[in-house]
């Protein structure tokens, strides 16, 4: 610790250790203090898929945690250096200056700096956190599990617990991971990771209810992590409490207003509250954030549609089609039908043929079935519709000839 200009400057913990240690430092000292975190992009390098990736190895999670730590003392900032190559492939939204990340400061030095040297596989530290920082970038998640398991031989900690149950979850040994996430969850109940990760889990047991009490916790206690937000908003959508999952969707994008993935939640869970105005200009944003998102455009067709606004709703399913290198056959199905309520009924028809025509048996009659109900939907908000009965005969016919 050295004292500069009327600042205390303390250095963090090595950042490699960031994810495998809880708390993230001891307490910081009274008045101004500056906590410098050089080559903070070691935080968040890991060999783990994107599916199980654990949350405190995430850069969006890390940040909330640093923050969150620095705003309860009050005179603490972070500065941090680190490496552009590494974020590309581990945290590219920082670079991206997305959400919570367009509040960081950041300045580029050239020429960078040389690149560190990397411990050997056969290195094994000391420490925990070290030792749970190498297994992480093991390759296999067999010998990620192997390192972690001998970690957690030394000592049951609550951060060796939450490492070792998220690859559990790599391979699908979900009893072990919950076993050892309540166990950590004793030890840290106040570990806003600890239930994220918990959550998790229970999505994977397909649990909505058990899931969404882990992200409400998560997210209440680490208000500012957008992850634990989005997650709770997916669980209440599933548990057809949509209210309540917009709620928790627009926390979300105040944390994160250029997310395309934010806004795609507010204007579906708006549609279902039948609030369309509100749906469609979430969905315009999503085109505006991610032009070539084919579901964007689907999603906005949908709304459309609802309104009745069928030429413009062909118009987005059209262009969604247009961006979809597998020209989606339920959106296809849709266009069509966009197309006859036009007075377009060739063209319906010949959409439907090719949306469905090289379809596997069952696939093809489940589709052709939830369009035919459509159609249903479509005849009775719109009886004097012309050209629907060549459709519907068609539709017969194929359905049964899948019976």
């Amino acid at each position: 610790m050295a004292s500069c200009a009327a600042e205390t400057v303390v250095e963090a913990p090595p950042a490699h250790q960031w994810p495998f240690v809880q708390p993230l430092t001891e307490p910081l000292p009274p008045g101004p203090v500056v906590v410098w975190a050089p080559d903070a992009h070691l935080a968040f390098e890991t060999r783990q898929p994107p599916s199980t990736r654990l949350v405190t190895t995430q850069a969006t999670y890390l940040f909330a945690a640093w923050a969150a730590l620095l705003a309860a003392h009050g005179q603490a900032t972070m500065v941090a250096t680190l490496r552009r190559d590494p974020l590309k492939d581990h945290a590219p939204e920082l670079l991206q200056r997305r959400g919570v990340f367009g509040q960081v400061n950041i300045d580029e030095l050239e020429p960078a700096p040389p690149v560190p040297p990397q411990p050997s596989r056969e290195w094994l530290p000391a420490l925990p956190a070290d030792r749970l920082a190498v297994a992480f970038r093991e390759r296999t998640a067999a010998d990620r599990l192997r390192g972690c398991v001998s970690v957690l031989d030394q000592g049951r900690t609550a951060a060796a617990l939450v490492a070792t149950a998220s690859v559990c979850q790599e391979v699908n040994d979900l009893d072990s991971a919950a076993r050892d996430l309540d166990e950590a969850l004793k030890l840290a109940p106040g570990w806003a990771a600890a239930h994220f990760e918990r959550g998790k889990v229970w999505l994977r047991l397909d649990d909505m209810a058990a899931a969404a009490g882990c992200f409400r916790q998560a997210a209440e206690q680490l208000p500012t992590f957008g992850g634990a937000w989005g997650n709770l908003g997916a669980t209440l959508g599933e548990l057809d409490r949509p209210a309540e999952a917009l709620r928790a969707f627009e926390r979300l994008l105040a944390l994160d207003p250029s997310s395309p993935q934010a806004h795609n939640n507010v204007g579906v869970v708006t549609r279902e509250l039948g609030r369309l105005p509100e749906s469609e200009a979430a969905f315009r944003r999503v085109i505006e954030l991610e032009p070539n998102l084919a579901f964007g455009y689907y999603n906005l067709g949908h709304t459309l549609f609802l309104q009745g606004r069928y030429q413009a709703a062909a118009s987005a399913y059209g262009q969604g089609q247009g961006c979809d290198p597998d020209r989606n056959p339920v959106q296809g199905t849709r266009l069509a039908l966009c197309r006859l309520a036009t007075g377009d009924a060739a063209g319906a028809l010949a959409e439907l043929q090719r949306a469905s025509g090289a379809l596997p048996r069952d696939y093809r009659r489940q589709v052709l079935a939830d369009t035919s109900a459509v159609l249903w939907a479509l005849v009775t908000h719109k009886p004097e519709l012309a050209g629907w009965q060549g459709v519907h005969e068609w539709l017969n016919g194929e359905l049964a000839k899948l019976a």
